[in-house]
């Protein structure tokens, strides 16, 4: 059975904790509250949640301070970091943001306003996935058996151009740009340069052998699978 998405809270006012706890376990969540930063840090290190909710004014090391620690580390920085706070100046919301917040909720809030918030950066952190097969021109590959076979014969691809591969053949004749590639095979909370995108599609090709002329560079927009590539 699949668990609730955890979402951390980290906030002082117990009754704004309440609040947002009750409406994240009736929308299908598993809430955790930490009411400073070093309660936050231990439940951090115990177990990573899905989202965190962190509150600008913290008694002690204040949301801005933890938010840039955790963006740092390793371990955490992939996590999404909803900010929360009564600060709704341009000049705030751009500290939060530049700290490494995903998201900036003012309060006062609505409910439906932070589960809709929530919603979208889970939707957002997930790669696509699917199984199955598919299969463009001689190029096949199957999701579920992780084969690549090129007029019959079978190939070996890496774990990430696997990945790759099958996002651009579920995907074919569009142009994908590498934010978006990025976006789908990676994930939007993994933070790495849009130029690592071309070493993973020159290994792609390479794998491929013949098969990689299929992956065409599109100059200035990015890369497209297609069945008939240009001679």
């Amino acid at each position: 059975m699949r668990s609730l998405p955890r979402i951390l809270i980290v906030e002082d006012e117990a009754p704004i904790a309440e609040l947002i706890s009750v409406n994240l376990r009736h929308n299908g969540f598993q809430p955790v509250w930490a009411m400073d930063a070093e309660s936050a840090q231990r439940e951090l290190d115990e177990i990573l949640p899905d989202v965190i909710l962190l509150d600008w004014m913290l008694p002690g090391e204040s949301g801005l301070t933890l938010a840039r620690r955790w963006r740092a580390s390793a371990r955490t920085k992939a996590v999404p970091i909803l900010m929360l706070t009564a600060r709704g100046d341009e000049a705030d919301r751009v500290a939060g943001l530049d700290a490494g917040a995903d998201d900036y909720i003012v309060k006062p809030f609505s409910p439906r306003e932070l589960l809709a918030r929530i919603r979208a950066v889970l939707r957002r952190r997930v790669p696509e996935s699917a199984g199955g097969a598919v299969k463009i021109g001689d190029l096949q590959l199957d999701a579920d058996t992780y084969r690549v076979s090129w007029q019959d014969k079978p190939l070996k691809v890496g774990p990430t151009e696997f990945k790759l591969l099958q996002y651009l053949m579920r995907h074919p004749e569009r142009v994908h740009t590498r934010g978006m590639l990025l976006d789908k095979v990676w994930g939007d909370h993994v933070y790495i340069e849009e130029r690592t995108v071309d070493v993973h599609v020159k290994r792609l090709r390479e794998s491929l052998g013949d098969a990689g002329a299929m992956i065409e560079t599109v100059r200035g927009a990015g890369y497209r699978l297609t069945a008939a590539p240009a001679v």
